[in-house]
């Protein structure tokens, strides 16, 4: 193996875990002595509709469905250790996601073991375990089209020569290493792992494998990791459950209490902004059998992470670290360069806000792109907005090209604005602020009457009222025969 690839020799791994193996899980595994981990299974399908978006205010590289989602968030501290899991059952679709995510991950994993029908349909997960050719497929496309290690996670065949088998079938296509989970496709955790089979795997090829499944029977302290990997025969251990319970099992010097141990996880939910209903998740499996204790009931009746950090007594470090994401967000903001445009895969990017008072109030820069493209017999501009944290951030699409503010809006209509400020500037076309000289994009007479039509209206609309105050001041009693009309109401500002 190369110098500078992940090395699967002598490892213990954080295993792959739906809806656990998430940034602040694997970061926390990473702190307290695992060498690698995993991130959760993650589907092709929605992956591949994912856009790649460094996030400067987390430090992290985000990839975002269409939806806003966050399928996906890696940063630099395990950009070394961490292996992507996929499931997938195509091979071209499981490149094209590879290639997505390979600058950003040491190594991509294919699931081939679980038995649950979140990875079986569609053919995925243990599902490929009847499809030798197809994991062959897969395996062959990955290992010739990445750069970075390719490995697969599978369970146990029926019998043991089917098992050998497939292993070795699976080592001749290239890959850096296999796991195995010691359990046939329809057992379950409370069903005895069988290492004489993981040991016998590991007989019959080269490459490391990786004994998967010893959390109920083998490990529960950090000195079972090794009892384990001996009775398994084989090169490294992947736990899940052991971990998931208590991620210090991988310290060397020997676990730490649990109320440390969740501190220490929601810490880094905190700092990364992790989805509330993830750390809810996550922290419920940790308690286990103390989920209906006060605690617990706390945490489950959250809905935010700020509310989840009063039921462990960390409001003020939440609230530090709000205090700190903004002083950056701000920083940000403050510090960027507004005519230099960069791109960032297919999309063209500058740092600009828009600031409303800079345009006249019927004109907006969405308007004069929307002429321009019309004079040019374009299609109408396309916007894609998303939101995190409360603020928006919005693409447009014009002539094939995408444009984009680095800047986050505070709202939707606001971020939609300054991706057309983006395409205006890099295209050189006027985009209606004030003082500028007419492009003839929007005819004169056009903008001047809407700007005189709006004035005489606010002049009547002030007129009026000056008049019901006048006859106010005059008239001591309003009996109920008198009638008076309504203020027109004030002009209305053309939706952004």
């Amino acid at each position: 193996m190369a110098a500078g690839r992940l090395s699967f020799s002598n490892i213990t791994a954080l295993a792959p875990m739906v809806r656990v193996g998430t940034l602040p899980m694997r970061l926390l595994a990473l702190d307290y002595g695992a060498d690698v981990v995993y991130c959760e299974e993650l589907i092709d399908i929605k992956m591949a509709q994912c856009q790649r978006v460094v996030n400067d205010v987390l430090e992290t590289v985000d990839f975002v469905a269409p939806d806003d989602r966050v399928m996906f968030r890696t940063c630099e501290r395990e950009k070394g250790k961490v292996v992507f899991q996929m499931g997938t059952a195509d091979p071209d679709r499981a490149l094209a996601v590879a290639r997505l995510v390979e600058k950003d991950v040491a190594a991509v994993d294919v699931n081939m073991g679980c038995p649950k029908e979140y990875s079986t349909k569609g053919g995925m997960g243990a599902a490929l375990l009847s499809d030798p050719d197809k994991i062959e497929a897969i395996l062959r496309t990955l290992v010739t089209g990445v750069s970075i290690p390719v490995t697969c996670k599978i369970r146990i065949l029926p019998s043991l020569e089917e098992t050998v088998s497939l292993v070795r079938r699976i080592e001749r296509t290239g890959v850096a290493a296999v796991a195995v989970h010691g359990r046939f496709k329809e057992e379950r955790p409370r069903h005895p792992v069988h290492c004489d089979y993981i040991q016998a795997v590991a007989q019959a090829v080269s490459i490391p494998v990786i004994a998967n499944g010893g959390s109920l029977d083998h490990v529960k302290t950090n000195a079972d990791i090794e009892e384990f990997r001996k009775a398994a025969g084989a090169s490294s251990v992947m736990l899940a459950r052991a971990a998931m319970w208590n991620a210090s099992v991988f310290r060397s010097q020997g676990a730490l209490p649990l109320e440390k141990v969740m501190e220490d996880y929601l810490k880094y939910a905190i700092q990364y902004s992790n989805n509330a209903f993830n750390t809810k998740y996550c922290l419920c499996q940790m308690l286990r059998d103390k989920v209906e204790s006060p605690l617990g009931k706390q945490v489950q009746a959250a809905q935010t992470n700020a509310e989840i950090s009063e039921a462990y007594g960390l409001q003020e470090f939440y609230r530090q670290t709000q205090e700190q994401l903004q002083a950056r967000r701000d920083a940000l903001q403050s510090g960027s360069h507004p005519e230099r445009p960069v791109t960032d895969g297919d999309v063209t990017i500058m740092a600009v806000k828009f600031e409303r008072r800079e345009y006249p109030p019927q004109i907006t820069p969405k308007m004069f792109l929307l002429e321009w493209s019309r004079k040019e017999k374009l299609e109408q501009p396309q916007y894609e907005t998303r939101a995190q944290d409360r603020a928006f951030q919005s693409t447009v699409t014009v002539a094939q090209k995408k444009y984009r503010s680095s800047l986050w809006e505070k709202s939707k209509k606001f971020a939609e604005q300054a991706a057309a400020i983006v395409c205006l500037r890099v295209l050189g076309v006027p985009e209606g602020r004030i003082g500028e000289e007419d492009s003839g994009l929007v005819c004169k007479r056009k903008r001047e009457g809407k700007v005189n039509g709006a004035a005489e209206e606010e002049r009547s609309r002030k007129r009026h009222v000056s008049d019901v105050l006048q006859q106010t001041s005059e008239v001591a009693v309003v009996t109920n025969g008198d009638s008076h009309k309504e203020a027109p109401p004030p002009s209305q500002r053309e939706s952004l």
